[in-house]
């Protein structure tokens, strides 16, 4: 196996890099102080600052726009909607742009590949109608509406999706949806027009083809907003998670995506990608505490020594620097697994990534806030909302519980 970038990705990468560096770099910490003295004016926190639109504007004009692009399902979409070079990428060759993405809260969004977008928009063009592209798929690879993915419950133990409640029942031409989502990151933005809804729609039907996958636009009659939830006290913004309800919400039979009962099938053909992407911008954010713990180390002294010589802390660098690598090198071995075909090598790659590498994100971001004494632990530096957000890594898209359970199933199977 080959890890090397294709000439293309590492055109691509470097000039990521290079967009991150001199563009983003530069106003971040204005877009995130925006949004905090907005919420504690009680102002609008939601809507973007008006630079991250300016932003994607100079991404799309560079060719940098909708990366994620899958290369064997984009077809004229990277053509037609900004991608450089007319053409998508392979997972291997769009894992190092994810990391490179990762090292900032806010680039995902600017090159329009963050989550959930980037998997409700492969939904779409796997398995979406010629309509259903044309109404949603098209305006989110523009970057002009958002949306989100409505799967998780708080009445059930979303661990086991198969235990579901609320319902996508088909009542003649139309689907009566019924129940309560929450933690459907994207519901915080006013530009999020489109949810993916996963429901029940056959109980008598095998576990796996109970569930059908629905489009319900944002401003159907019955959907509502409950409340937007904090995550360890961080809201997100501006995408946020939102826990929304559905009461009687009634949709063209069209909008059902694929086919009633089909939701696992689809729900396995998105997350596999993705979840290559959450580690690798997980990654990118590791790295990035690592830069600010040397940065530390180095600049701040105790005891009439540099803290980078004090207390073991040369070692806790260099075991992150380790595991940094060890964690890619995962990444990497898993996407290039799901580029040959998804086999039960690659099933268990995805599941292996998706434990390890937010553990080893935190561990890094864990010592970097240790390096930073009570200032890590504030807003002014950037590893709180990081270890927020690792942690909540290994919760979503699966809990670790249930991709070890995977990864054990596919070793045990191979002696029995």
């Amino acid at each position: 196996m080959d890890f090397s970038l294709s000439p293309r990705a590492a055109d691509l990468l470097a000039r990521v890099r290079a967009f991150v560096e001199t563009e983003i770099d530069p106003v971040e910490e204005q877009i995130h102080q925006h949004i905090k003295a907005q919420r504690e004016s009680g102002g609008d926190n939601w809507t973007p600052h008006p630079l991250i639109r300016e932003l994607q504007a100079k991404a799309r004009a560079q060719g940098l726009w909708n990366l994620f692009l899958p290369a064997e399902h984009a077809g004229s979409y990277a053509a037609d909607f900004g991608t450089d070079g007319g053409e998508g990428l392979t997972n291997t060759d769009y894992a190092p742009l994810a990391e490179a993405m990762g090292a900032s809260f806010v680039a995902p969004l600017i090159f329009n590949s963050n989550a959930p977008d980037t998997g409700n928009m492969e939904v779409l063009l796997r398995y979406g109608t010629a309509d259903q592209r044309s109404q949603w798929l098209e305006p989110l690879l523009r970057g002009e509406i958002r949306s989100a993915f409505c799967m998780t419950e708080p009445e059930v133990a979303s661990s086991d999706a198969t235990t579901m409640a609320a319902t996508a029942v088909v009542d003649g031409d139309e689907v009566l949806i019924n129940g309560r989502k929450w933690f459907s990151t994207g519901l915080g933005n006013p530009d999020c027009k489109i949810l993916v809804f996963m429901g029940l729609t056959n109980p008598d039907a095998d576990r796996h083809s109970r569930h059908t996958m629905v489009l319900v636009p944002r401003d159907s009659p019955g959907v509502t907003v409950d409340r937007m939830l904090t995550t360890m006290g961080y809201y997100d913004e501006p995408l946020g998670h939102g826990e929304v309800s559905f009461d009687n919400v009634r949709v063209p039979v069209g909008n059902i995506l694929l086919g009633e009962g089909r939701a696992f099938e689809i729900a396995q053909g998105r997350l596999g990608p993705g979840r290559v992407h959450h580690c690798m911008r997980a990654i990118g954010l590791a790295e990035h505490a690592l830069d600010l713990a040397c940065a530390r180390a180095l600049s701040r002294k105790a005891f009439g020594k540099p803290i980078a010589s004090l207390g073991g802390n040369r070692e806790r660098i260099a075991d992150a620097r380790i595991a940094i690598n060890r964690s890619r090198l995962l990444v990497l071995h898993a996407a290039w697994l799901l580029d040959q075909g998804l086999s039960r090598e690659a099933i268990s790659a995805v599941s292996e990534i998706k434990v390890e590498v937010p553990r080893m994100a935190l561990d890094v971001i864990d010592m970097a806030i240790q390096l930073h004494g009570g200032a890590g632990m504030t807003d002014d530096f950037p590893l709180a909302a990081a270890y927020v957000g690792a942690r909540s890594l290994r919760l979503a898209d699966g809990p670790d519980e249930v991709h070890r359970n995977v990864i054990a199933k596919i070793e045990l199977g191979k002696h029995q």
